[in-house]
């Protein structure tokens, strides 16, 4: 038995907003040399006043599965007959449409109509598509009538974006990505092994404060008659989070390396969560792999949160750039603290 990635897909909003654009309209101290040295970023994806993260989500997630079925997405028939095959759905994601309940998951799940499949969401910030992938295995693996799950990270952080602060409003866009993860007669050992291989997933909770959202919750309630400034924004320690991710991408990736036998020149690509160009260069460094390897596209994208590593791999896998039997690892990081790693073969 194993556990496969079948389709991806992905969708951003089609506003592209470009750092010079981002600076003049937000009447930010800034330009785009400043950002782009600083973070890798030259443009983001802002969503309209009327989409959520549920409406990406299922853009995406109606990809994934067209994909893994075989089908046009258009076809709203097949596309229906698809949705009842889904047996679970996970979303993760740091913007969802509503606060606590309820979830975005179910939400897609009906606007999919996969009547069939339980749904939930995953608040693991920028690894919840790594802790998403392990969770859905699991949930297969244990029901042997759970035959396939929609893997979805969704986000509009623009909503939960602070615009006066330079130090983080340059940093975020919106988008999704998703997969299905089919259950298969496939191997996991071996010559002819296949899907999901070894998971690494981590937290550390005493860095939780250098990456919140504090107003909102039972923590820190809004109250009767409170006058609000300015709705419910991410705040962040740049340089605690810079630390933190270094040596949680170095740390990860040379473990589950180790802990799978295999070599990094073994590995075809690692996809990480795409939060700062130097990030990725300082752990690149540090592990002594080539950069090459590491699948980057912050520049067009920013950092998407849960959905920057599905947007990535659904790039790669339609430029071309994957072949079956690639060795793949998925590196998140992210608030929580949460880090963690998939190493899969495609």
């Amino acid at each position: 038995m194993a556990f496969e990635i079948t389709g991806t897909g992905r969708a951003v909003p089609s506003r592209r907003v470009t750092n010079d654009e981002l600076a003049a309209e937000m009447n930010l101290d800034t330009s785009d040399e400043w950002i782009r040295s600083h973070t890798g970023i030259g443009a983001r994806h802002i969503a309209a006043s009327d989409i959520a993260a549920s409406d990406l989500g299922l853009e995406a997630a109606r990809k994934a599965l067209a994909m893994a079925s075989g089908i046009d997405a258009d076809d709203d028939a097949a596309m229906a007959e698809a949705a009842l095959s889904v047996d679970v759905i996970i979303l993760a994601t740091a913007s969802p449409d509503f606060f606590s309940i309820p979830s975005t998951a179910c939400i897609v799940q009906d606007k999919l109509g996969a009547k069939n499949a339980s749904a939930m969401d995953i608040v693991a910030g920028c690894t919840g598509f790594v802790y998403g992938l392990e969770t859905a295995a699991g949930l297969l693996a244990m029901d042997s009538d759970r035959k396939r799950a929609l893997i979805i990270g969704a986000e509009v952080l623009s909503r939960v974006t602070d615009w006066s602060d330079r130090g983080t409003c340059v940093l975020f866009g919106d988008g999704a990505g998703a997969v299905v993860l089919d259950k298969t007669a496939a191997t996991q050992e071996g010559e002819g092994r296949r899907g999901i291989l070894k998971t690494i997933l981590k937290a550390d909770g005493s860095g939780a404060e250098h990456l919140v959202c504090r107003r909102g919750g039972s923590r820190s309630p809004y109250k009767t008659g409170e006058v609000i400034d300015a709705p419910p924004h991410i705040a962040m320690n740049g340089q605690a989070v810079y630390n933190f991710a270094v040596k949680a991408i170095t740390d990860t990736v040379a473990e589950i390396l180790a802990k799978s036998g295999i070599a990094a020149s073994d590995v075809a690509w690692i996809v990480p969560h795409q939060a700062n160009s130097r990030i990725i260069q300082a752990a690149a460094r540090r592990l002594k792999i080539p950069e090459e390897k590491f699948c980057l596209n912050i520049e067009r994208y920013a950092n998407t949160s849960a959905a920057s590593i599905p947007i990535a791999l659904d790039e790669l896998n339609h430029e071309g750039k994957l072949k079956r039997g690639d060795l793949i690892i998925f590196m998140g990081f992210g608030g929580g603290l949460t880090y963690g790693a998939n190493l899969v073969v495609w």
